[in-house]
């Protein structure tokens, strides 16, 4: 029986018959209706559209000319065109802006800041006259330091505005992260018997901590690893008689740059100081021993998330202490009843091989408290 597409007689000779397996039809499974018409990739032009001047015979069904049905050809584009269209112009559009905000986001990575080294200058002051003693309290209740405060109260914060790139808590930070520093240097007893360093190592940043630590270790006089230049301590033979400090002084804070805000502090410290047990005279009267401190610290965005700082700078007088000796390490206050002394720095050789001491030759002559400067304002 023939195939409904054989020709009634038959097909012609030389050609096969209707056996599938010598004639195999891959097309016969196919349905041609109007869902694989609209699915084709190209539809052709009615006959009317062809007769438009350079008519083509086809159109293409992509997503730039619509797939919708045949239309007459018109300048304007389908509306899946325009969706297209409108597609590619807003990622374009969001790719420009990705661009522009990578470019000029604020909340880029920041540069990173390099931490300068400690640099500090330690001048001991020799006394003019002789050094006075008594009881702690009679002592500070003559000269300026009667009108000092006692201990941390004598660091006073100052008033507090916003910088131009530092909030008022950011500014806040800084000034009482110095104050600790101020405090865990300069007035704790174990830092000023040499028995402790760790609450001052602290509140330093993590890129300063070699050089605190080898200062501590192996202080020198060289500008960069003196003891004295990080914290306040006294040698093994002075013990300090009265634990009420007296302090007085100011804190200033300025912005160095948009990444950088620095403390400057300027204090002086006001000891009663008496020579240790193993050591002590018949008399056991206390004198005292004066520092004053000009500190400048420094703080960036992780310094002051962390409540740590570096110190860039510090420039220390004390005193009275002889010239000769090295104050590097530690203090050396004179007791009570020493005279005043006209010995000067001790000798620098020059052809001496070695690293020379560079503070050689720096020593100062501490005025009589008669003298000084007049004192503050007795504090309320």
């Amino acid at each position: 029986m023939a195939a409904p597409a054989d020709p009634p007689d038959g097909p012609p000779d030389g050609i096969g018959g209707g056996d599938d397996e010598l004639r195999p039809d891959e097309y016969r499974s196919v349905v041609f209706d109007e869902d694989f018409v609209r699915a084709a990739r190209l539809q052709e032009f009615s006959a009317q559209e062809r007769m438009g001047e350079h008519a083509r015979a086809v159109r293409s069904r992509s997503i730039w000319s619509g797939s919708g049905p045949a239309k007459p050809r018109t300048g304007t584009p389908g509306r899946a065109a325009r969706q297209g269209m409108l597609l590619v112009l807003l990622i374009a559009a969001a790719f420009a802006a990705a661009v522009y905000m990578g470019l000029s986001n604020p909340a880029a990575p920041r540069a990173q800041i390099r931490t300068e080294p400690l640099t500090s200058t330690v001048v001991p002051l020799a006394p003019a006259v002789a050094v006075p003693g008594g009881q702690p309290a009679d002592l500070f209740g003559q000269g300026p330091a009667a009108a000092f405060r006692t201990g941390a109260a004598g660091i006073t914060m100052p008033a507090v505005r916003r910088t131009a790139h530092f909030t008022d808590g950011q500014v806040v930070t800084a000034l009482s992260t110095a104050k600790d520093y101020l405090v865990q240097s300069s007035l704790d007893p174990d830092v000023l018997a040499g028995a402790a360093t760790r609450p001052v190592r602290a509140l330093l940043d993590p890129d300063q901590l070699e050089q605190f630590d080898r200062s501590m270790a192996s202080p020198s006089g060289d500008g960069r690893h003196a003891a004295t230049g990080w914290l306040v301590r006294f040698d093994r033979g002075t013990a300090v008689a009265d634990p009420r400090v007296r302090v007085h002084g100011t804190l200033a804070y300025e912005e160095a740059s948009p990444e950088v805000l620095e403390v400057t502090a300027d204090h002086t410290f006001v000891y009663a100081v008496r020579p240790a047990a193993a050591a002590q005279p018949a008399s056991g009267e206390a004198s005292l021993f004066t520092v004053r401190r000009e500190l400048r610290f420094r703080f960036d965005l992780e310094d002051l998330a962390a409540r740590r700082t570096e110190l860039v700078s510090a420039y220390v007088l004390a005193g009275p202490q002889a010239c000769s000796a090295d104050p590097a390490g530690a203090f050396r206050p004179l007791p009570a009843g020493t005279g005043p002394t006209t010995v000067g720095p001790a000798a620098s050789d020059p052809y001496a091989a070695g690293r020379p001491r560079r503070t050689g030759g720096l020593c100062g002559v501490m005025a009589p408290a008669d003298s000084a400067a007049p004192p503050v304002s007795p504090a309320p």
